[in-house]
Order: C-alpha cells, then structure tokens, then sequence
C-alpha cells in the first residue's frame, strides 16, 4: 500500500512540479510586462473569481464529494451502474454550471461589486470597468475547468493521476503565449490574459477526453434523477465550506485589499503563487492521492490501511513542508526579487511582496495539514465536520483580518490567513481524535523532533550564508538565479544528510 501510495503521489508532484513551473513564468512575465498596478489588480480580481469557484466547485468540495460516491460505486457495483452514476451526476453538474456562467456573465459588474468593492468607490472607475469587462471573458473558465476536474476525478478514482495532474500546465502555456503575442494586437494589452485564460480552459478539457474514452468512462447525458445526486447535494454543500476554507480566506484577503493601496492585490497574489508552488506539491499531491486511496478503503471496510495511509500521508508532509516553511519565510525577498524583479515589477513591488509571503509562508505547515485530514472525514461520507471546524477558522480570518489589516495592511491580511489554517488543522486532528478515526503515531511524534533538528541547522546555514538583499538588487538574472539555486541545493543536502544521521531512512518510509 504504501509502494502504491508513494508511487502515485510521485507521479501527482512530478507532473504538478511542472505546470507550477510553468506557473512561475506565466507570473514572470505577468510582472515582466504589466507590473503590479491597477491594471494588473483589475485582471487578478477577474481570474481570481472563477479560480476561486472552481476550487469550490471543481476541485474542491465537488470533487471531495464525488470521489467517495465513484469509488463506493467502483467497489460494490458493477460497471454499468459505476456509468449509470457517471452521467446522472455529469448532467446536473453540466446544468448548475451553465446556469451559474450565464448569469454571471450578465451581472458581472455587480460580482465584481461584491467581490471588490474597494474598485467601485475609487475616484478612477477604470479599475471597476476593466475588471467587469475582462471577468465576462475569464468566468466560462468556471464551466470548462470544472468539468475538466469532473473528468480528473474519474480517472483519479481508477488511478490515473498522472493525465489530471499534467492537465493546468496547459493553462499556464495558454496564458503565457497569449500574454507574449496576442497583447501585441489588443487596445487594452493585459486583456490578453483574460482571453489566454479562456483559451487554457478549453484545451484543458479537450486534453482529457481521450483518457476517459481510453476508460470507457465518457460521460453521457442522460434524462431522470439517480440515489447519487441526492447523496452528492447532501455531502456537497457543507463542503463547499469545509473543503475551500483556505481559499476563501484568500479571496477576502483580496476583498479587503481592494480597499487598500493600488498594488496590494498584486502583492498578495505573487507572494501566494510562491505559496502555492510547495503547497501544491506536498500537500495538494498528498491530498489528491489520500482522497481516492481512503474512500476505497473505507468502501472496502480496511480501517488499518485506512489509518496508515493518514499517518503516511503526513510522515511525507512533514518530511518535505518543514524545510519549505523554512526557505520561503528566510528566502523571501530573494526569491521575489529573482522571480519577478524585471522591467515593470519594481524593487518597492518585490519588498512588499516578500512581506506578505513571509506571513503566507508561516502557515505552510497548517495548510498541509489541512489538505492531509480533510480527506480523512470527507472519504467517510463526513462533511460536517469539516464545515463546522471551516466555518470557525473563516469567522476567526474575518475577524483577524479586520484587526491586523488595520496596523499592517496587506501583510495583514496573509498574517490572518496563517492563523487560520493552524486554527483549522487543530481543530481537524481534534475531532479526528476525538473519534478514534486518527491519532498521531509513536513514529510520527519521534519524526517530528528529528524534522525540527534537521530543519534548525539548515535555518543556520541560511542564516550565517546566504548572500543579502543588497547581492539581489545590483545583479542580473543569472547571477540571482545562480545565488538562490546555490543557496536552497546546499540548505537542502544540510538537510537531508543531518535526517540521514538522525536515522531517518527515506526509502524505509
């Protein structure tokens, strides 16, 4: 199980490594060639809407709800009635969805209202305007993105991970080349963006239907209602809260930042992409992974593999998100500064980025946390108590928000976030505790303060030799790039040869 279990997280971060690559050239050039400005602000906010939606109703509670009624269906059913569930649930889901996009796209300048009033009461309505215009192009992306996570989580259930897990490097080619070549023949250039990310969307989609023929799981439409939709409604609504708390923490830090200096949503967004590259390789990986591995054994009634693959699944998070947490929080302008320092993006624009991803990076552990436990409820059929513990840690956000936003402004804001993923993870174990569903092992503890030694040396190591702010301001690219790469390949040998004499095996994991 665990050979199996290690083998297709590999397979998720290898192919999620890549399109977050990718996703930092498509941010370099965002910054290359637009900076961060109001006009930069008003395409975030436009993408950051749908992004945000698909986390809730793609790859978020939607998918969270599905697997385990695929998987339940997979195990004690037969194939026509696993294709029977496939396209009951592929046509309500195609309904909602189209709905949603089409009265979307009527309203936008009031969702942009709701989602950015800072925009609306501006003495300059350009922001507001070109958001609303540019939002009309990037919402689609919400009906084409979801039904491409519809279509991943098919084949992640019959363990093809690879495919979804290639599948956003597309976006990021899309976006990239749109920002590239079509902003040369548009009036307003940045609008490119809001057409590459439309583009992204519907190759993404187009790139998985093979896969799912290969299968024979191609969805069908098909008329009459089906036991799974109401199981479906019932699991999926409290998840919406449940599963995505730590995205709509980040969406109100963006509500909030609207309302603050020109820049600070761009400063925000950067300084979370740099968030996003460890988060989605450890703990969205693991998280994809653990989802479908513990709702088939859940429906097959093996409560020990369920166990150990929790207890192995945060070994591994734990393992790779203290070094992370470490490097961006000590690394943090220097990367800013080698990433996205060029042209546009000025010096100003990288400090107050790496102040805030200071504060984001504070909080990796507890959102790794969060993406390994969630799983572990929402596998069983449980989704109340993961939206009862969000609902807490989006109050205790709100609430902080409010507070820190007011002495420290967009740094704030991610300060607030970190506080309420650790509020979340805690809360999570506890009730996971609680109920004899999960406990920490004597391994893990005894892991956990090796981790934190070997973690303290290479913070030395950073510390005492890396170059300074000053070495990152006055060179070229290649000399920052070198000096960063030099800097994490040693931190992260220092690192791993002290968990080798500490006796920690990698291979016997």
């Amino acid at each position: 199980m665990d050979r199996s279990f290690l083998k297709s997280s590999s397979i998720v971060t290898a192919m999620t490594f890549l399109s977050r690559i990718l996703g930092l050239v498509r941010d370099y050039i965002i910054a290359r060639y637009f900076g961060a400005n109001g006009l930069t602000d008003a395409f975030l906010v436009a993408f950051k809407i749908p992004n945000f939606l698909r986390r809730l109703f793609g790859e978020g509670a939607f998918s969270q709800a599905f697997v385990p009624i695929l998987a339940e269906a997979k195990a004690n059913h037969n194939e026509a009635e696993v294709q029977r569930v496939i396209n009951h649930i592929g046509t309500k889901f195609l309904m909602v969805l189209i709905i949603i996009t089409v009265i979307t796209v009527i309203i936008a300048p009031l969702v942009i209202f709701m989602f950015a009033w800072g925009f609306y009461f501006d003495a300059d309505s350009t922001k507001f305007d070109l958001a609303s215009s540019m939002l009309r192009i990037t919402f689609p992306y919400l009906l084409l993105i979801s039904l491409t996570a519809f279509a991943g989580s098919i084949l992640n259930t019959y363990d093809k991970f690879a495919v979804p897990a290639f599948t956003p490097v597309l976006l990021n080619i899309s976006m990239i080349l749109s920002a590239v070549y079509l902003s040369q023949y548009l009036d307003t250039p940045i609008m490119a963006l809001a057409w590459g990310v439309l583009i992204g969307g519907v190759v993404q989609l187009l790139f998985q239907i093979p896969f799912l023929i290969k299968i024979k799981k191609i969805p069908r439409l098909i008329q009459g209602d089906h036991p799974s939709i109401g199981v479906l409604k019932k699991r999926m609504l409290p998840a919406l809260f449940g599963v995505s708390v730590s995205q709509i923490n980040l969406l109100i830090d963006t509500m909030i930042a609207t309302v603050l200096v020109s820049g600070s949503v761009s400063w925000l967004y950067y300084s979370d992409r740099l968030l996003e590259l460890p988060l989605a390789l450890i703990g969205i990986a693991l998280a994809t992974v653990s989802l479908a591995k513990l709702s088939n054994h859940y429906a097959n009634n093996d409560e020990q593999k369920f166990t150990r693959t929790v207890d192995y699944a945060l070994k591994i998070g734990l393992l790779l998100g203290v070094p992370a947490c470490a490097g961006l929080v000590l690394l943090a302008e220097p990367l800013i500064i080698t990433l996205f320092q060029y042209d546009a993006f000025d010096a100003f624009a990288a400090h107050m980025s790496a102040l805030s991803l200071i504060a984001y990076g504070s909080g990796l552990i507890a959102f790794i946390v969060v993406k390994i436990l969630a799983p572990a409820f929402l596998s069983r059929g449980d989704t109340k108590t993961p939206v009862k513990v969000g609902v807490i840690a989006m109050l205790s956000n709100v609430f902080l928000n409010i507070i820190f936003a007011y002495y420290y402004a967009h740094v704030g804001l991610a300060i607030a976030t970190s506080i309420s993923a650790v509020i979340n993870a805690a809360l999570l174990y506890y009730y996971l505790n609680k109920r004899s569903i999960f406990k920490f092992s004597h391994d893990l503890v005894k892991m956990f303060f090796k981790v934190l030694l070997a973690g303290f040396i290479m913070v030395v190591f950073i510390l005492n030799f890396s170059n300074d702010i000053g070495f990152y301001l006055e060179n070229d690219a290649w000399q920052r790039i070198a000096s960063i790469a030099t800097t994490i390949t040693i931190s992260a040998v220092i690192y791993f040869v002290t968990l080798y004499l500490l006796g920690i095996r990698i291979k016997q994991l």
